[in-house]
């Protein structure tokens, strides 16, 4: 079950995305949207940034408790 586990993680991880045309456009709606008054697009992509980076450390946490609850059990 590993050896499946480590080739199928192998075979996931070999793929990749080339995304650098959508960070550049990011880029440019944050940089059109700084120099207007109510600037809530710069806003919305800075709390979905935030919210992207809290998703892994969310679930990291409810994994080690898990892990934890399990160990004591």
């Amino acid at each position: 079950m590993k050896k499946f586990i480590v080739i199928l993680l192998l075979a996931i991880g070999s793929f990749s995305v080339d995304s650098n045309a959508q960070c550049a456009m990011c880029r440019r709606v944050a940089e059109s949207s700084h120099d207007a008054h109510e600037n809530k697009v710069g806003r919305g992509l800075n709390s979905g940034i935030m919210y992207l980076l809290a998703i892994p450390y969310v679930l990291a946490g409810i994994g080690l408790y898990a892990y934890t609850k399990k160990r004591k059990a």
